[in-house]
């Protein structure tokens, strides 16, 4: 496959049922609504993208400014972000298979760092699941043990952890 059949583009309200579609297929364990998809989009365009190949929706990632040593609870609606974010949050980076080895993830990964730092954020956090710590891990990711998300960690699943990037 050609690399330029490969293209991050900015997230649009029309793009939401594919979205939904890729998240029910690739996240069987951590479902969200529609309108948790959808708020996420309206809350922070400028941290929503999606991933197509040969013009073919084939994953997304959703990120918003949020607060540190906590965690927006999966599906649930926001109503607002926080009114003084003081981190980055990669709410979701979802892929399909066929998105393996093209280097979409790392691009996007490096990309949202690249806003985050220009906009000020210290850092960005992310809650690492379906054994995805190596991959965070290559991306200048840590685990970090904030006792106070254990309980909201376990909502996830058992081996899910809190993970921070330091920008500066």
């Amino acid at each position: 496959m050609l690399l330029k059949d490969v293209a991050w583009r900015a997230m649009t309200s029309y793009d939401l049922p594919a979205v939904q579609g890729i998240a029910d297929t690739v996240h069987v364990d951590f479902f969200e609504t529609p309108e948790v998809l959808a708020e996420r989009l309206k809350l922070y365009r400028n941290g929503c993208y999606l991933l197509e190949i040969g013009d073919k929706p084939a994953g997304y990632v959703l990120s918003h400014p949020w607060l540190y040593g906590t965690l927006p609870p999966l599906n649930t609606l926001l109503k607002a972000l926080p009114a003084e974010p003081d981190t980055y949050y990669l709410h979701d980076l979802c892929l399909l298979p066929v998105t393996r080895r093209v280097g979409a993830a790392s691009r996007i990964v490096e990309a949202l760092a690249k806003h985050a730092g220009a906009e000020g954020y210290p850092t960005m956090t992310l809650v690492a699941v379906n054994g995805s710590i190596p991959f965070w891990e290559r991306h200048g990711f840590e685990i970090t043990e904030v006792p106070e998300l254990y309980g909201k960690l376990l909502s996830y699943e058992e081996a899910a952890r809190y993970m921070v990037r330091r920008l500066d």
